[in-house]
């Protein structure tokens, strides 16, 4: 008996429970008739396509993007000044036999061409740039690239080796130049950014290459003796990647503004950039520019004093504890130096902050000033120190 209930139980269930499903596919359907333009409403599963921008999606062009930060918006101020620059040297090739007259007339000289590339910073609207002198060396023909695809062919205007910089224009009216920095004030650990043409030619845009870093030092020195070549003073260290072709580049902050021109890097048997890389401070690059823009050249200058080193009797006469320092000789009349207060007899001992070491590095450290800039000598006189400034004037 009970068996035969639990039976009949679960059949009404079932009976009762097609009858409620018949129901509501009828009502479903229902749902699914045309509407009054003859178009079939259907559900489908979304397939999001890569191309569709999410809903909450930012565009990158506007200042309300969380990802264009401070380092975006100065690489976006500053990187259509930086240019990509093709230099053509034609060199005589000459044979071993050359130097033997009876050969010479076989094995005549050649001329062969040689390309090479860097990088340069707009820094006036009319097409005034900035680059190293090493960059445009014995150039015949120099090209400058833009990042518009324009290209002009232009001419040096002045050049400075003892520094490394070289001044070209093009002719062109508004272009982009970039800010520069009003003076050298850096800070330890800030950011700076490199940005550069590593690649030149070998790929088809013009576009440069951004590396980032921060300022790692100021004011390191090198000698001839660093194996240089050349000396440099006051240079700026940074941990931005500064590669091949990025030479004569820009080294600026996070307002966009030029604070160096990027020159060289120390590296281990020619593996490239290892963390250590150089700039020109503004200062010195902005010295040069007004230079080589109102006189067409660095001009020479002159201190009107005469010197000579010091070996160890002087030295002992003097007081000094060792043969440091040059010792004034002569100083002519109305000259920079008798004007300085300098005098006969007295021994400098510093420019600036660089210690004097005899006549060579004087010269040496001489050779970094420009007319008009005014240089702080510490002189001994009388067995005391004493500082002393020197207006430098032009020769011409």
């Amino acid at each position: 008996m009970t068996k035969r209930v639990i039976i009949l139980f679960t059949v009404a269930l079932a009976f009762l429970g097609g009858i409620y499903f018949e129901k509501t596919r009828k009502n479903y359907s229902s749902s699914l008739k045309s509407d009054s333009l003859g178009q079939t409403t259907s559900f489908t599963t979304p397939i999001i396509s890569s191309a569709m921008t999410p809903v909450n999606a930012v565009d990158p062009s506007t200042s309300t993007n969380p990802r264009r930060n401070f380092l975006v918006q100065a690489v976006e101020k500053a990187s259509p000044s930086v240019v990509f620059i093709g230099v053509t040297q034609i060199q005589v090739v000459r044979s071993p036999f050359y130097d033997d007259p009876f050969f010479r007339q076989f094995f005549p000289p050649s001329y062969q061409e040689f390309r090479s590339m860097g990088s340069g910073v707009l820094v006036t609207e009319n097409g005034y740039i900035v680059t190293n002198y090493h960059v445009v060396d014995q150039a015949n023909r120099i090209e400058i690239h833009l990042q518009d695809g324009r290209s002009f062919q232009a001419s040096l205007k002045g050049a400075d080796p003892y520094t490394d910089l070289a001044i070209l224009k093009i002719n062109a009216p508004h272009l982009p130049a970039i800010s520069l920095a009003e003076n050298d004030s850096l800070m330890i650990g800030e950011w700076s950014i490199a940005i550069g043409n590593p690649f030149g030619a070998l790929i088809k845009d013009n576009k440069p290459t951004v590396t980032v870093g921060v300022i790692s030092a100021v004011k390191r020195d090198f000698t001839r003796e660093s194996g240089i070549g050349t000396r440099y003073r006051s240079m700026i260290q940074t941990d931005a990647a500064i590669n091949p072709g990025n030479s004569g580049g820009a080294l600026i902050n996070v307002l966009g503004e030029l604070i160096g021109i990027n020159t060289f890097i120390f590296s281990q048997n020619n593996s490239g950039n290892v963390g250590v890389g150089f700039a020109i401070p503004v200062g010195r690059v902005n010295k040069t520019l007004k230079e080589i823009i109102r006189y067409g050249k660095i001009r020479s200058f002159y201190t009107g004093i005469s010197v000579q080193n010091i070996d160890q009797i002087i030295a002992q006469h003097l007081g000094l504890k060792q043969p440091m320092g040059v010792l004034i000789n002569r100083i002519e009349k109305n000259s920079p130096g008798k004007k300085g207060g300098l005098k006969t007899g007295d021994v400098i001992l510093r420019v600036d902050d660089y210690e004097v070491i005899n006549t060579e590095s004087i010269n040496d450290l001489f050779n970094q000033y420009l007319p008009s800039d005014t240089v702080g000598l510490m002189i001994l006189r009388d067995k005391k120190e004493t500082l002393k400034n020197l207006v430098l004037e032009s020769r011409e």
